[in-house]
């Protein structure tokens, strides 16, 4: 299960680590688009783009069906919630550290004289 869980996470952040696939899914947050609506912004083929939405589908971050010869993309941001969850620990932990940075800067200073 742990394994399965890791496996997903990867493909969450594969998927994010390019700004074309990111791009791609801010524009899915606006509604579904096409694979031609999807790979306009960025003048590269259907197939191009398809490679792009291909990892957005494996990371289960796009949901694609076929209407007729359309291919028609729609954000699906549930698997977004564990990669939230994991950057949330890390959010955690740099806050809490920086708490205690500011707690040392702001003490005032003890005299020995």
């Amino acid at each position: 299960m742990v394994e399965q869980q890791s496996e997903r996470l990867d493909a969450v952040f594969h998927a994010l680590a390019d700004p074309t696939r990111r791009a791609m899914l801010r524009s899915l947050a606006a509604g579904e688009r096409s694979i031609g609506e999807l790979a306009a912004p960025f003048r590269m083929s259907f197939a191009g783009a398809s490679k792009h939405v291909k990892a957005l589908e494996r990371a289960g971050l796009v949901r694609r069906t076929v209407k007729g010869r359309t291919h028609v993309c729609r954000l699906d941001p549930a698997p977004l919630a564990s990669a939230d969850e994991w950057l949330g620990f890390y959010e955690r932990f740099w806050s809490e550290r920086l708490d205690l940075l500011e707690r040392e800067l702001t003490q005032p200073e003890i005299s020995g004289e």
